[in-house]
């Protein structure tokens, strides 16, 4: 919002204000003789220079004036938010948000030319006189009284209070407040005049002239949502506001006038449009440089130049929010990003604060995500899988988090990024790695995937892996099930095999081979509510919601909606010896002005034993082996790595899995809704079942080569049940 005396934009005047009932009751005569006692006190009260005025009456007016607050709290303004992502070493910005797009700039960062042209146009006498324009304000006080709608006569100095109570109204989180704080500093009435004139008096007291019009300058509105002199420049010149020419000096400081009408990002606007060479912008632009020819700024052979000079605006638009973002292949992290500090309590007490910390803070966001890493992750997934496919809502993504610090390294899916309502079907601002309270959606079924914590809960219960398990029942009652979470009731559970089947074998062959009739025995063997206790210990739990975690048998073979993100924090965890680290997008945060501001860290905490996680991640281990399920999938690089594929009844999800003891990923294709089989889908020649392994494959050997990794911890070869194979 913009001030009547910033802008000259008229405001609604009340029935009857003061200055009405003087002219109606004493004439104009009267209300002029009135109005000049009231300068005259002004005059007194705030030091300005000496004008010779009636005295009559002024002291006790005076007594009045300084009797009214003089305490103008004056807080720093709106200024946009930036978020960075690491790129070879550097930190470069992928996403800005703001309330209102403003960069400050201290006094040698806005042109003399520049300075000169707002003074000439709004102040000429800024610098001789003292916090209000007296002569100004003679000359509103005559043509008030002579019934002319009420004029402002603003000093600079009047007009800065007026933006800085306007700001203050505009920074409220309730709508209502703001609308009647936003009536009250904008009023036009004498009250509200002589208050606003009184805390431009205190100010000139506290701050110089070049303080005052450094701040002006950074606070004023400039059209829409752009704020600021640096930020216009950019904007309509695509210049800084050191740099700007007299004629794109003189247009900015002819916007400040009536920015809503003078604004030039409009070209098809027919009052002020490309098609009359903007016209109004052009008349006021002509008086700004006649009024500082007039007021000795410029030169007349100057003024003309500038005034041959055409107005062509070359805007630079800033976008706020995450659109940027999708240029880097990012807008989805951004997303994720925005959701985070909009439900981090470090950045407000309500979400209406948050948002204000993230609007209008100027907070400087520095994330976890590797760009370079992110480009080719995007890459590999955009190689197999199409953005749209006929016949299908087709999904597909892949996520990293490193364990130990829950940092989210890449973020990517098949769609662009979008969240106007207008995004086609290629498009969405739906995020497939995360939870719904983060912009995702309600998770996929996981499949096999969700065995790895059978497996911890198969070890925690003093089992080992080398036992042997009879694989060749297909039908469980639910009495060979207890719980004790609750009772186990229900039909027959009817298990089939997806790709391995024996009639006895290992533990570790049934994990490698993914056999599923064999993790049903095992089910059998152990509390159900124990597997489902395991998962929670390791960070799993719903994407959303309205799809909360179930106990029941299937629960053995992944039938939980979970999000990418939650599984490959799960697996991290595992790599880590058992300690889970919340998944984080922010490393550090910092204010306007570089002061460090609290965030809320990765929360590590010990899910299962080491002994059980090292267990665990032996087991895991084969999967990636040859005659394991994600063999192909393997790099072969020589750096350890654990896996789990996971595929769903009729492959209408598939998942990978993996971790290293750098990096963990989760890579899911499938169905957003409805229930396609992908085994009978191809994408590029890559059956549709199996074209996880190949986008896994050359995601994971990027990683590697980036992050590296260490030999997972020997179990105790308890667990194993036998020798403990070396790591390779």
């Amino acid at each position: 919002m913009s001030s009547d005396d910033s802008t000259g934009e008229q405001y609604t005047r009340p029935e009857r204000p003061l200055l009405t009932l003087l002219v109606r009751r004493s004439g104009a005569l009267a209300a002029f003789a009135i109005l000049s006692v009231v300068a005259a006190v002004l005059a007194t009260a705030v030091s300005v220079p000496a004008v010779a005025m009636v005295a009559t009456g002024v002291s006790d007016g005076a007594s009045v004036f300084n009797g009214l607050p003089d305490y103008l709290k004056i807080q720093p303004p709106a200024q946009a938010s930036t978020l960075y992502a690491e790129r070879a070493g550097q930190q470069v910005p992928i996403a800005t948000f703001f309330a209102q797009y403003r960069k400050d700039v201290p006094w040698s960062g806005t042109a003399e030319i520049l300075k000169s042209a707002v003074i000439a146009a709004e102040d000429p006498r800024f610098f001789e006189e003292g916090p209000i324009d007296v002569v100004g304000t003679l000359r509103a006080a005559a043509a008030n009284a002579a019934g002319h709608q009420l004029e402002g006569g603003s000093s600079i100095t009047q007009q800065y209070v007026k933006n800085v109570l306007v700001q203050q109204c505009d920074a409220l989180t309730d709508a209502r407040a703001a609308k009647s704080c936003y009536q009250q500093v904008t009023a036009t009435t004498l009250q509200r005049k002589i208050q606003e004139l009184r805390y431009a008096g205190e100010v000139a007291k506290q701050y110089s002239k070049d303080q005052i019009l450094t701040a002006y300058l950074n606070l004023v509105g400039f059209g829409g949502n752009v704020y600021g002199a640096q930020a216009a420049a950019e904007y309509y010149f695509g210049v800084s506001a050191a740099t700007v020419s007299l004629a794109q000096a003189a247009t900015l400081a002819a916007i400040i006038n009536s920015p809503s009408d003078l604004r030039i990002d409009e070209p098809g606007n027919a009052a002020n449009g490309a098609a009359n060479h903007y016209a109004r912008t052009l008349a006021r632009r002509n008086y700004v440089l006649d009024r500082m020819y007039v007021n000795h700024r410029i030169t007349a052979q100057q003024r003309d130049a500038a005034k041959a000079t055409p107005i062509q605006p070359h805007l630079s638009a800033a976008v706020s929010g995450c659109t940027s973002a999708a240029a880097v292949d990012a807008g989805f992290f951004c997303d994720y990003v925005k959701d985070e500090l909009l439900n981090d309590p470090a950045f407000g007490k309500t979400a209406a604060d948050r948002w204000v910390a993230l609007d209008r803070g100027g907070l400087q966001i520095y994330t976890t995500l590797k760009l370079g890493l992110q480009q080719q992750a995007q890459q590999a997934l955009d190689a197999y899988i199409p953005s749209t496919r006929p016949g299908m809502h087709l999904g597909a993504s892949n996520i990293s988090v490193e364990p130990g610090t829950g940092h989210i390294e890449t973020m990517v899916e098949n769609k662009s990024f979008d969240e106007s309502s207008q995004a086609g079907p290629g498009a969405t601002a739906v995020n497939y790695n995360t939870d719904a309270a983060y912009g995702g959606s309600q998770g996929f079924q996981t499949g096999s995937a969700f065995k790895a914590f059978t497996i911890a809960a198969w070890l925690e219960a003093g089992h080992n892996l080398s036992e042997t398990i009879d694989a060749s029942q297909h039908t469980f009652p639910m009495s060979d099930f207890h719980s004790s979470c609750g009772p186990v009731s229900g039909p027959p559970w009817q298990v089939s095999n997806d790709e391995g089947s024996a009639s006895r074998l290992s533990v570790m062959a049934a994990t490698a081979q993914s056999v599923n009739t064999a993790f049903a025995r095992m089910g059998t063997e152990l509390d159900l509510c124990s597997i489902l206790h395991t998962a929670e210990a390791l960070g799993i739990h719903p994407a959303s919601s309205a799809n909360p975690l179930t106990s029941v048998p299937s629960m053995i073979l992944g039938v939980n909606y979970l999000s990418p993100l939650t599984m490959a924090t799960a697996y991290a965890a595992i790599a880590d010896g058992g300690t889970v680290c919340t998944p984080v997008a922010v490393e550090k945060v910092t204010g306007p002005h570089g002061t460090p501001r609290p965030v809320s860290p990765s929360s590590c905490t010990r899910g299962i034993p080491g002994t059980i996680a090292a267990g665990v991640a032996y087991d895991l281990q084969g999967v990636l082996r040859p005659g394991g399920t994600a063999a192909s999938a393997n790099p072969q690089d020589g750096v350890p790595m654990l896996a789990k594929t996971g595929t769903t009844d009729h492959a209408v999800q598939n998942w990978l899995v993996t971790s290293t003891t750098k990096i963990a990923t989760a890579t899911w294709v499938g169905n957003v809704s409805g229930s396609v089989r992908l085994r009978s889908e191809y994408f590029h020649g890559i059956n549709g079942g199996n074209v996880k392994f190949d986008i896994a494959h050359r995601i994971l050997t990027i990683l590697d080569h980036r992050f590296g990794g260490t030999p997972f911890t020997p179990p105790p070869p308890a667990l194993v049940g036998g020798p403990v194979r070396p790591a390779g």
